[in-house]
């Protein structure tokens, strides 16, 4: 029998006239589709279908020898693909370590739909997606997900096997897909833990780094169960690079106390920004136009479900200015209140104000990645001065007025966050008025199994009587949302030290048709 390197050998060889599939027997050594398959960035005619040739995945290039691979790949509208809707053959690129990104068309609004792909003898998992409802359209339900913050190390990814179980249109990935360090330990409960399982690299530097860390993630089959069942929305924070990156600028400040004396100048960070923007990238269910170009990934981008909701998912890190005060968790300095600070930057800010202003949709929702309520963070009543995030909007006070004042202007507005490792909603409030609500998502594993409440909650909860809800565990957010309210639900699993968990409904934040902010039901 002809092995995996040969036959590829061969193709490369010969170009792309060699045979993308023999039927009968395989041609690779292991099973090529290890990483799984993906839907993402629906729209109402289509959507992408991804996957990666990697019968190897932690070695390097995934096992595949150089040249191009053609790779079949079929849609349908029964999941044992009797009714093909599109097909077609697309190359797997060694310039990109052999991912494929098919944009699916010509299918039909708001229904679902099931994929494949077919490469020398073998087939993928089946993978499912839905559609959008057409633009306009009347839509009276949409229920989604919304998660992120996984570290590999700080527990198992049992929650996406019971993301995998509801019903969802789509799944917000807010970001920190990978983390870009080993844990040595954890601390759940202020107490050292060992990590449940290791990354293969204690730090990540050039691509084949980034590849690793997320071939190595993607093999967790709890995560490849929920990728294969829901379109994903596609996000980054600042784990896929380093801690509390923005802009071109890595906390590379020698006159600074805080500086970090590893940290890289700024056009060393921007080759490893570029790398870890390419890795991202091919392992994403995103469109081409998410090509990272000189390290940039056009990120921010507008999903419409039909007339009841428009999501406009924003990027806070590419643009950003450095944090102020030299970061942290702190008192605001005067920099907090700098009129030309930005978070979106100009462009972005000016796009969203455009989408925004299209009207439509009887919901308004922002997906994007930082806190933007501003929240006194102390937890003890012996702290004198306001605390606050100044890795959240907390730290910009004038771009973050402006958007409250955006959205002052407009009925039904959500923001939708990650960031945090815990769940809490409430009300984005303007000069004493209330404009809008916010949701912050859990992680799904970062931070260990935590408890109901971190310690200081009720005295955090106190001093901010915006905020409605808080709690520390681990899972993911479900929005129901319907023409009369949006319904928050935070799902919890009760460990992820271990990988099989239980999950419950620990509350349910509701925010109802033309009444701004959030209450618990």
């Amino acid at each position: 029998m002809l092995n995996r390197r040969h036959f590829l050998t061969a193709a490369a060889a010969a170009g792309i006239g060699a045979p993308a599939i023999v039927r009968g027997q395989s041609l690779f050594r292991a099973y090529p589709f290890g990483l799984g398959v993906a839907a993402g960035d629906p729209a109402s005619d289509g959507f992408v279908i991804w996957t990666r040739i990697a019968p190897e995945p932690m070695e390097r290039h995934g096992g595949m020898p150089p040249g191009n691979v053609p790779v079949d790949w079929e849609v349908a509208t029964d999941s044992g693909f009797r009714d093909v809707a599109a097909k077609g053959t697309e190359l797997a690129r060694p310039e990109l370590a052999h991912s494929v990104h098919v944009e699916v068309t010509r299918l039909l609004p708001d229904r679902p739909y099931y994929y494949r792909f077919i490469v020398g003898g073998e087939r993928s998992l089946r993978g499912r997606a839905r559609t959008l409802p057409a633009p306009g359209a009347r839509t009276d339900r949409l229920k989604f997900g919304v998660a992120g913050c996984q570290h590999y190390e700080a527990g198992f990814y049992g929650a996406y096997r019971h993301l995998a179980r509801e019903e969802l249109a789509f799944v917000y990935h807010y970001g920190d897909f990978i983390y870009e360090y080993q844990q040595n330990y954890i601390y759940p409960d202020g107490l050292p833990l060992r990590p449940v399982r290791q990354y293969a690299q204690r730090a990540l530097f050039d691509v084949n780094d980034f590849r690793t860390a997320y071939a190595q993630t993607l093999m967790d089959v709890d995560q490849q169960a929920a990728r294969a069942t829901h379109a994903f929305l596609s996000s980054f924070d600042d784990h896929e690079i380093r801690n509390d990156w923005v802009s071109h600028y890595d906390n590379w400040k020698l006159d600074l106390p805080g500086h970090d004396p590893d940290a890289a100048p700024p056009e060393v960070f921007m080759l490893k920004k570029q790398a870890a923007m390419q890795a991202w990238y091919e392992h994403m269910p995103v469109r081409r136009a998410l090509l990272p170009r000189g390290g940039m990934v056009a990120l921010n981008r507008e999903f419409r479900y039909g007339d009841l909701a428009a999501i406009q998912l924003l990027d806070t890190r590419q643009y950003r200015d450095d944090q102020p005060c030299e970061d942290g968790f702190k008192p605001a300095c005067a920099q907090v209140f700098a009129k030309d600070a930005q978070v979106l930057g100009k462009a972005q800010e000016d796009w969203l104000n455009r989408n925004l202003a299209k009207g439509g949709a009887t919901w308004n929702a922002l997906a994007q990645q930082v806190t933007m309520m501003s929240l006194d963070r102390r937890r003890r009543p012996d702290e004198p001065e306001k605390i606050v995030n100044l890795d959240s909007w907390a730290g910009y006070e004038a771009p973050r007025e402006r958007i409250l004042s955006r959205l002052a202007g407009l009925k039904n507005c959500v923001v939708l966050t990650g960031d945090e490792h815990q769940n809490f909603c409430g009300d984005l409030v303007l000069r004493d008025k209330v404009v809008g609500a916010e949701i912050v998502a859990t992680s799904l594993s970062s931070g260990g199994d935590g408890n109901d409440k971190r310690a200081g909650t009720d005295e955090w909860l106190k001093l901010n009587p915006e905020l409605k809800f808080a709690n520390d565990q681990r899972g993911y957010v479900v929005c129901e949302v319907d023409r009369e309210a949006w319904q928050a639900h935070f799902m919890v699993v009760d460990k992820v030290t271990t990988p099989v968990n239980s999950l419950s409904k620990r509350a349910t934040g509701v925010i109802e048709n033309g009444v701004a902010g959030i209450g618990m039901a």
